[in-house]
């Protein structure tokens, strides 16, 4: 799987694109579009500046790595709403972090909705949790259903690129779930693996739909 063109631009939203170094909210040297010195190249220093054209193929650069670790750290398939929202967690809190995360440990063994719960853990500084629960909004619901945010508390989802919004979702036969859980959404017909099928059911639905 690849981040979406969805996904990207809903990362870069939450990412913003400056061209001047600062310090983030924990004051680490950054520019661009989160870039910091740990993702490679450029050195973030003082003074640093990037064009508009540096600062975006630099952030193409950095979002392979991201996206290698999600892929890594979660072998199974994906609805593309929820690699996306991993990819965008992963982006903020490191590919090491991720690894080794209780997200991860959950999604690897069928809790799909204990994963989600579990991004939430990620809450430091508290600037984040309106990003984060963005994220598990986005990871939870399909995109046929609503387009992601940058934060939760925004009033409009974010402009995607031309050509790339998703179609009209279909009529479908779905079982009934509680108030608050997700929107239900069919699965690929093709045969997977018990647990394979217990992680996309609880991301969305089943087949047969």
């Amino acid at each position: 799987m690849d981040l979406s063109p969805i996904g990207k631009a809903v990362l870069v939203a939450r990412e913003g694109r400056r061209l001047h170094a600062y310090r983030d909210s924990v004051g680490i040297w950054t520019i661009g579009i989160g870039h910091t010195s740990a993702a490679g190249p450029p050195l973030v220093t003082p003074g640093l500046a990037l064009t508009l054209a540096e600062c975006d193929a630099v952030f193409d650069r950095d979002v392979v790595r991201f996206v290698a670790a999600v892929r890594a750290a979660v072998p199974a398939p994906l609805p593309q709403h929820a690699f996306d929202a991993l990819v965008s967690l992963c982006f903020n809190i490191g590919p090491a972090a991720l690894g080794r995360s209780t997200l991860v440990r959950r999604l690897n063994a069928g809790d799909a909705e204990g994963a989600a719960q579990a991004m939430m853990l990620w809450d430091r500084p508290a600037a984040l949790i309106p990003r984060r629960g963005a994220e598990q909004d986005q990871f939870r619901t399909p995109y046929a259903v609503a387009l992601p945010r940058a934060r939760r508390n925004d009033a409009a989802p974010i402009a995607v690129p031309d050509g790339t919004a998703p179609a009209r979702p279909v009529a479908r036969r779905t079982v009934p779930r509680s108030p608050g859980a997700p929107p239900a959404v069919p699965l690929p017909p093709e045969a997977a693996p018990t647990w394979l099928a217990r992680i996309r059911a609880a991301l969305g639905g089943r087949s047969g739909a």
